[in-house]
């Protein structure tokens, strides 16, 4: 069953990643001229200085959008973007979705050299005696998840933010839109140990670059 949730996520991403063509109909040239405000805490390369906030650049437009919505729709909480979507139009969260995704995705080396044997396992095999599924299932063997499904890139994030961000799963106090479901038992499932070497290993996935028959063999209990 793993195994075959594998091929076909993979096969998925791939499909998603084929086209360069943004699946969001928005200006980025408009974007970039929307984008000061986020540049402030994003960084003006969608890169940010501080890793409690989020890299944007190279992220899925589509998932960009839908975050975008759920601040200002306070289906997310956060005191500075739910200011900052509530000004926005339909149309600038477009543009500045299709923006952010043209720019160049961050490269970075893994958090703790250390974690990266329990990251991987985690990432390609999941905790299977948690019943935690594995990350590469939807978001692919090199983190660049899928456009279509509105998962969202990985590799290259800051490992803090994405350990907040799976702590928050696992608390409920994120829970916009439907892959958030999936992610809180999957979240729920996980220790803070794993939390924190998953995290720290995604962050230097676009650098590692594991290949799928590698995790199809992780994932079956090699």
């Amino acid at each position: 069953m793993i195994r075959s949730l594998i091929i076909l996520a993979t096969a998925c991403v791939a499909v998603g990643q084929a086209s360069a063509q943004s699946l969001v109909d928005g200006d980025p040239k408009a974007g970039e001229d929307k984008s000061l405000a986020c540049a402030a805490c994003h960084g003006a390369n969608g890169i940010s200085v501080n890793p409690e906030w989020p890299n944007l650049a190279g992220q899925h437009a589509g998932y960009i959008e839908v975050q975008l919505h759920a601040f200002k729709e306070m289906k997310r909480v956060n005191a500075l973007m739910n200011g900052q979507a509530m000004i926005l139009s339909d149309q600038d969260m477009k543009d500045l979705a299709v923006y952010f995704e043209a720019m160049d995705a961050p490269v970075q080396e893994v958090a703790d050299p250390g974690l990266v044997a329990r990251g991987e396992s985690i990432y390609r095999g999941g905790v299977q005696e948690n019943k935690a599924a594995a990350c590469i299932a939807c978001h692919g063997p090199t983190g660049k998840g899928n456009p279509a499904a509105n998962y969202p890139v990985l590799a290259g994030q800051h490992a803090t933010y994405t350990a907040k961000t799976l702590r928050d799963y696992a608390s409920d106090e994120r829970q916009s839109g439907e892959p958030a479901y999936m992610m809180q038992e999957i979240a729920k499932a996980l220790s803070e140990e794993d939390i924190v070497a998953v995290s720290a290993y995604v962050q230097g996935l676009q650098e590692r670059t594991p290949l799928p028959s590698r995790a199809m063999d992780v994932a079956e209990g090699e």
